[in-house]
């Protein structure tokens, strides 16, 4: 192996390293800033969707009905929809509503479960956007402890 051949290989790796680096930046300046700021659930999801989503019961949202610390509540969301896009979730007590969104990629079972917190009692609503609709489903957790770490 000649110098030329090393010079290359460290400048072909270090181009990719670079890629690397780039990426995961490009992908995080996509998330609607505006929505995950929004002070109400009201506000975030007309910043998110533009409309408001139809209660259906093809949403399964799951989680418990009171909990002793919302630090960390586990949730699942679970719809039979086809073609979803995304699973967005919000807790309307929170000051920041918008807690999550999951943009499942084509062909993806409508699936997701994850753990949020929750400052103080209140209602979680999923909304899911599959085939241009807007789907949502509703729960109220009582928290016991204001403490959500």
């Amino acid at each position: 192996m000649n110098r030329r051949a090393v010079i290359k290989a460290i400048v072909s790796c270090g181009g990719l390293f670079g890629i690397g680096v780039l990426l995961p930046r490009q992908v995080l300046a996509e998330w609607n800033q505006a929505a995950f700021s929004a002070e109400t659930q009201a506000e975030a999801i007309k910043l998110m969707f533009g409309a408001e989503p139809v209660v259906s019961d093809e949403i399964h949202l799951k989680l418990p009905m009171a909990i002793a610390d919302g630090a960390t509540v586990p949730v699942s969301v679970i719809t039979s929809v086809p073609n979803v896009e995304s699973i967005s979730l919000f807790v309307d007590s929170n000051e920041n509503p918008l807690v999550a969104e999951f943009i499942l990629s084509e062909g993806s079972q409508g699936e997701v479960l994850t753990r949020i917190r929750i400052k103080t009692t209140s209602t979680i609503t999923a909304v899911v956007k599959a085939d241009g609709q807007l789907l949502s489903a509703s729960q109220e957790t009582k928290v016991s402890s204001g403490d959500c770490g």
